[in-house]
Parts: structure tokens; C-alpha cells; sequence
């Protein structure tokens, strides 16, 4: 994958004090690459599940943790507050606070068995942004501060959705396709959520009467 370089409508930095903390507080591409975050066997399969689930609209994140299978334990959708600013430290808790809402952290674990990635829902092309930068730097910190390993960061744009830093990606589904049914996402042998936030619940009862 190119990574090119887009402003991101969300993004306004100056040259004050406080946008240079909101500069250090995001991963540039190269560094997100040089982090070792683990590759999705299968990242279709992980999109289309959460954007059935969840059916995000632009602005929306929605964080999943996988276990080693990389089947889904929990998952949970927010908006980002539109007045927020552009920084990786507001990201990171809004992060954590909803994993700590929806699963026990793995704190007392020598090594993580969980790993955590997220989708953001947003506008323009695939290029990496400001605003995927503070979203990557919020990850990987709220992977630490939970026992996960940080996992992989994708984008849902208009055009499709791509795994920054991977180089893969497709075309559907996109911000502002219909959610394939639940079922449609699924194989025998995934499990329903132990919990979600911010989903379909006619979508969770379809899955979990399979």
C-alpha cells in the first residue's frame, strides 16, 4: 500500500503548545509498520462482521477484541464527538473506556492472548490522515493499559475499506453500504459476542437462535 498524505477535515492543528502534545501523541505510518502489529488472517471476514453488527455511520469507531483465532469475544461502537480535538490521549480513553465496559482486562497475563483492532468510519480516500495517526497511537495505548495486543487499524471510507500499514484492502463493504446479514458474516464455528455495545440487536438475535 502508498501511503500518501491527506488533511483531515477533523484536523486543525497551530503552532501552539498544546498542538505539539497533540502531535507527539500519534503514529506516523512508518512507525505504526515498525510496531509489529500482528496481521488479520482474514480482514474481510472481520470487516464485514463488525460493520454487520454494529452498521457504523461516518465518525464511527468500532473496537473488537479477537482471540487467538481470531474469533470475536467483545466489541463496542461509539461516535466521535465531533468538538474533540484531533489527539491520540482522547482517543486512547474514549478506547478504554468502552473495553472496559465490555471485557475483563488481561492485566495479571505475562503476554496478551487477546488482541484488539479497530475500525474507524470516516470521510475521503484511503490515504492516512492526522486523524488516523491519533487513532493509531490511541489503540496501541489502550492495548497496553488493558493486557491486548494492539491489533490491526482499518478505515471505512466511501471507497471501500483498508488495512493501513498492510497494504489490503476491497471494495465492500464501504461508509455507505447496507450491512450484509449477520449469518452472511459468519461460519459455523464463530461464537456470538460475550458483549457488545453499540450494535444491531436484531442482528445479535439472529445469530445467537443459529
Amino acid at each position: 500500500m502508498t501511503f500518501g498524505f491527506a488533511p483531515s477535515a477533523a484536523t486543525s492543528l497551530s503552532a501552539s503548545a498544546g498542538s505539539v502534545n497533540h502531535v507527539a501523541r500519534m503514529l506516523e505510518p512508518a512507525e505504526w509498520a515498525a510496531a509489529g502489529i500482528p496481521l488479520l488472517r482474514s480482514p474481510r471476514e472481520v470487516v464485514s462482521g463488525l460493520h454487520a453488527r454494529h452498521r457504523p455511520t461516518p465518525a464511527t469507531a468500532v473496537v473488537a477484541v479477537l482471540d487467538h483465532e481470531e474469533r470475536l469475544t467483545a466489541s463496542a461502537s461509539f461516535a466521535r464527538r465531533s468538538t474533540a480535538a484531533t489527539d491520540g490521549w482522547e482517543f486512547r480513553n474514549a478506547l478504554l473506556a468502552h473495553l472496559r465496559r465490555v471485557i475483563p482486562h488481561d492485566l495479571r497475563r505475562r503476554t496478551p492472548v487477546r488482541t484488539a483492532v479497530l475500525l474507524y468510519c470516516r470521510e475521503g480516500d484511503e490515504r492516512w490522515t492526522e486523524e488516523d495517526g491519533a487513532w493509531m497511537w490511541g489503540l496501541r495505548d489502550a492495548c497496553t493499559l488493558h493486557g491486548l495486543r494492539c491489533g490491526a487499524y482499518i478505515t471505512l471510507t466511501r471507497g471501500g475499506w483498508q488495512v493501513l500499514g498492510e497494504g489490503r484492502g476491497g471494495r465492500r463493504p464501504t461508509l455507505l453500504s447496507t450491512p450484509s446479514a449477520l449469518a452472511d458474516t459468519t461460519t459455523d464455528h464463530d461464537p456470538v459476542p460475550l458483549s457488545t455495545g453499540g450494535g444491531a440487536a436484531e442482528a445479535l438475535r439472529r445469530s445467537a437462535a443459529r
